[in-house]
């Protein structure tokens, strides 16, 4: 039996303090939160944890600068303190980061303006990261000469921070965290709504959307953390809210390594948002579009890719410019956005400037909860804040001050890169890189690396990369097959690593390294599982 079949069969045979509806950064910090405070927790999710808003970000941890244009000071304080936090808690995940952003004549604020602002976030953030410098446009053309400055004013460089890896991972960590607390959490497990017994427990339905079997799940609280989906949830077990959703659709695009600098470029798009280039690795990532949709389903339109073409290449002096055919991969998604109720509906053409702070409404009564909005910066206040509503719902939390978050602690690193370098990893892997192997193991797998680094020194072949040209290594797949519920190839290839992400799809096809490892993860369903996802025979 899968761990998986395992959990399913846990599901229908327990009862929960609380069940969480979404495996997406929400509902993945609200499991590991109420787990490690020792809460009985239950969660599952429609599709993929990660599979929907949280795989599709801009990677970036940040308190929110644009927001400050529309005076939203005291959102941009909290966001500033929650990514400070993030850095100390994550100091292997997430990385402080310089954005150098260029102003061009004709844009609605000076660079001196600009710099005032970033001097005042700076000191919002409580002077945590490094300060922010002003540009002339020769420093700019010396600095970054990539930037086309003939028709700039200067710019400013500031500090925020980003994910080294990818953002659906790290909402799988915690997903994995969770776990190890005893929370049951499934994939591909859809809730078909929910209704209250007379002794008030829930009694929520749900269907394994694999084999399509149904079965019931008591709790005696929900937490509806469905993302951009969480009205459609509530209108399931007629719950009604103080808030609902809109949806703003973002997309990036991926493509070969433009700038050698470890920095975000910076600019803003002719519609005057702003536009960034970031590092991903040997890679680099543009966007993103800010279009209003009705719905949460959503798709990279031609419109959308020429937006986002248009704009680098314009502002970058390139020798070719970026065409189609550069475009490794795309992401697309929506960002569900607050609306209160009674204030009726937004004027959209402020579209922009709507706010992007996160709710949490809770009907005490029927001890429902559910949360609006949301992002991956504010994922530790998401996890505090639900553990607070649950135990005002009556629900004990015995370890109601321990901290939920952050990687093991240095001693356990240190003991960690000792037993890395016992291993000798500059034997099994090329020159220089044994350092950024063994971090980065830790960084994806924390205490769990110590078993990866076992297995490599069982089998120096572990220390290869599943696919030529990645960081993907071979020991990586063992874990991925026995402990992180992949059921489908995109699971793999999105989500618990972004090979999808930095590898054209051709590329993916042609690669017997990522044949074996469908073999390794689906044993006798490989052949269905890749057909799945390439649309041909294995």
């Amino acid at each position: 039996m899968s761990l998986r079949d395992s959990y399913i069969e846990k599901l229908s045979n327990d009862c929960f303090d609380v069940l969480i509806i979404g495996g997406g950064i929400n509902g993945a910090a609200a499991a590991a939160a109420l787990s490690a405070r020792g809460a009985h927790v239950a969660l599952v999710d429609k599709g993929d944890f990660a599979c929907c808003t949280s795989q599709n970000s801009s990677n970036l941890v940040w308190g929110g600068i644009k927001y400050m244009e529309s005076f939203e000071f005291p959102l941009v304080r909290k966001l500033c303190k929650s990514r400070n936090q993030l850095l100390s808690s994550y100091p292997s995940s997430i990385k402080e980061i310089r954005f150098y952003t260029n102003l061009d004549r004709g844009f609605r604020h000076s660079s001196s303006v600009l710099y005032f602002a970033a001097l005042l976030y700076w000191g919002i953030g409580n002077f945590f990261t490094r300060a922010p410098r002003l540009l002339s446009p020769l420093q700019i053309n010396k600095e970054e000469s990539l930037i086309n400055t003939s028709n700039s004013i200067g710019g400013i460089e500031y500090s925020d921070a980003y994910l080294y890896d990818n953002d659906a991972r790290f909402v799988f960590n915690f997903i994995g965290s969770a776990i190890d607390n005893n929370c049951i959490a499934v994939n591909y497990v859809e809730s078909l709504g929910s209704k209250q017994d007379k002794k008030g427990d829930w009694l929520t339905k749900l269907r394994n959307n694999r084999s399509n079997e149904e079965f019931e799940i008591r709790s005696k609280i929900i937490i509806n953390a469905c993302g951009p989906y969480v009205d459609q949830q509530n209108q399931l077990s007629d719950q009604t809210t103080e808030h609902h959703h809109v949806f703003s659709k973002g997309i990036h695009l991926v493509v070969p390594r433009l700038n050698e600098n470890e920095r975000v470029l910076t600019f803003f798009a002719d519609d005057g948002r702003m536009f960034f280039a970031i590092p991903m690795g040997g890679r680099t990532m543009i966007g993103t579009t800010d279009t209003h949709v009705s719905t949460p389903e959503t798709e990279v339109t031609e419109q959308d890719r020429q937006f986002i073409l248009d704009n680098i290449n314009k502002r970058l002096n390139l020798p070719k410019p970026i065409t189609e055919e550069d475009i490794i991969s795309e992401r697309c998604g929506v960002r569900p956005l607050v609306l209160n109720n009674e204030k009726g509906n937004y004027p959209y053409e402020d579209w922009t400037k709507l706010s992007r702070k996160h709710e949490i409404d809770i009907n005490q009564q029927k001890a429902y909860i559910s949360i609006f909005g949301g992002k991956l910066t504010d994922c530790i206040n998401i996890g505090e804040e639900v553990c607070d509503k649950v135990e005002r719902l009556g629900v004990d939390l015995p370890e109601k001050n321990l901290k939920w978050y952050g990687e093991p602690n240095q001693v356990i690193f240190k003991e960690y890169l000792e037993v890395a370098r016992l291993i000798n990893l500059d034997d099994l892997t090329p020159s220089g890189s044994s350092e950024i192997l063994s971090t980065r193991l830790w960084r994806r797998y924390g205490k769990r690396a110590f078993g990866l680094l076992e297995n490599i020194k069982k089998d120096p072949k572990m220390a290869e990369p599943l696919i030529e040209g990645t960081d993907y290594i071979n020991s990586e797949l063992t874990e991925a097959a026995e402990r992180e519920m992949i059921v489908t190839l995109e699971d793999f290839l999105r989500r618990r690593s972004k090979l999808a992400l930095v590898v054209q799809h051709e590329d993916l096809k042609k690669s017997q390294g990522l044949r074996e490892a469908c073999k390794i993860l689906f044993d006798e369903d490989a052949s269905e599982r890749w057909e799945e996802y390439f649309g041909e025979r294995f």
